[in-house]
């Protein structure tokens, strides 16, 4: 910068505005995320599959095959596996698999497994009711209906769980999404299929 611009009157204030967008522009977007990953390796369940509707408890005088302990729907000895799905691009490339499960004192737990996405700012977890569409027309549809925020995103890969709060509706929240609170956009979601 020349002499001559350092004594204009108004250098000093042009410049001071432009450290000043450079100071929110990296608060707002956070760009070295894009090259820093946050690795996740939480230890997940190892639940059994949800027995098919019907399925008799063993002990009640079924004459067909029994069902093991582990996989009865009341009074299960393990977690129990209640529906799962495979993670879909939307803003970000996103794979991995999100399941719920259900624990031996009926609690639920999220759990993403093998999770790759990008890292971002303010990047939530959301239950949510709206179906998962590939593409642009699904990057913006997690907050139009109902949604449950599990909590902030603990890493953009590897394993990690998710505590549901008690009376959530899971019939109706049938979608997670790692949703961008700051930009109103999800990075991936997935659709929780029944399993059984």
């Amino acid at each position: 910068m020349s002499r001559r611009l350092l004594r204009s009157p108004l250098a000093w204030p042009v410049a001071a505005v432009l450290v000043a967008a450079v100071v929110f522009g990296g608060y707002w977007f956070q760009p070295w995320k894009i090259v820093v990953d946050r690795n996740v390796a939480e230890q997940l369940t190892e639940p059994a599959p949800e027995p098919p509707a019907g399925t008799p408890a063993p002990g009640t005088g079924s004459t067909g095959p029994s069902t093991p302990p582990a996989a009865t729907a009341a009074g299960t000895t393990r977690p129990v596996l209640v529906s799962s799905g495979g993670f879909v691009t939307h803003e970000h490339r996103t794979s991995g698999t999100a399941r719920i499960v259900r624990d031996p004192a009926g609690g639920h737990r999220l759990e993403l497994v093998d999770l790759d996405t990008s890292n971002g700012p303010d990047l939530r977890v959301w239950l949510t009711d709206q179906p998962v569409r590939e593409g642009t027309a699904g990057w913006h549809v997690f907050d139009d209906g109902r949604w449950v925020e599990l909590g902030r995103l603990k890493g953009n890969r590897g394993d990690q769980g998710y505590a549901i709060p008690a009376g959530t509706d899971l019939d109706r929240l049938r979608s997670v999404s790692i949703w961008c609170r700051r930009f109103a956009v999800s990075f991936g979601a997935a659709e929780l299929r029944p399993v059984g």
